[in-house]
């Protein structure tokens, strides 16, 4: 899952993680507000809670994005047993990653961005605005879908005197 995420980053250990949470979301529209909360709760426990803005949007819109355009046709509104949404928060020293996993193979599509009043098509040019890049790949191996990804880049902590702890 995470080799799409060192085009033109320094690499990625997957061993080196600091930290790693995951949750499973129904496939209902209030699957959303379970994805916030999770969020928060777990920015909070990584002392990250002064991005929860940005990264709550750019997991909102990934989560919303993959209820509406992944689930098969009427499950999420009929509640019917599918392959579960999942929310992967993963944790470097100098970086944030949020991926989203959902049962199908369809590419992600972003939208013109040039109609601002359109009351949807906005997602991915809200996860391509606030995050610091962002991709998708198809799942390998027994799992079938897709992740798509966003990654936030973390500023070092600093000191009293602005050096670095």
């Amino acid at each position: 899952m995470l080799e799409p995420l060192r085009q033109g980053l320094p690499p990625l250990d997957p061993a080196a993680v600091s930290d790693a949470a995951s949750c499973s979301l129904p496939a209902r529209y209030e699957a959303v507000g379970d994805a916030r909360r999770f969020t928060r709760r777990t920015l909070d426990q990584w002392d990250l809670g002064d991005r929860f803005d940005d990264v709550c949007l750019v997991v909102s819109e990934l989560v919303t994005n993959a209820l509406r355009h992944a689930m098969p046709a009427g499950s999420v509104s009929a509640g019917e047993h599918n392959p579960p949404v999942r929310l992967h928060l993963m944790r470097w020293t100098g970086r944030l990653v949020c991926a989203v996993r959902d049962p199908s193979q369809d590419s992600p599509v972003a939208r013109d961005s040039e109609d601002f009043s359109a009351e949807s098509g906005r997602g991915l040019f809200l996860v391509d605005s606030f995050s610091d890049s962002w991709g998708w790949h198809p799942m390998s191996g027994t799992l079938s879908g897709k992740v798509v990804w966003a990654l936030f880049r973390l500023q070092p902590a600093t000191g009293p005197q602005g050096t670095n702890d």
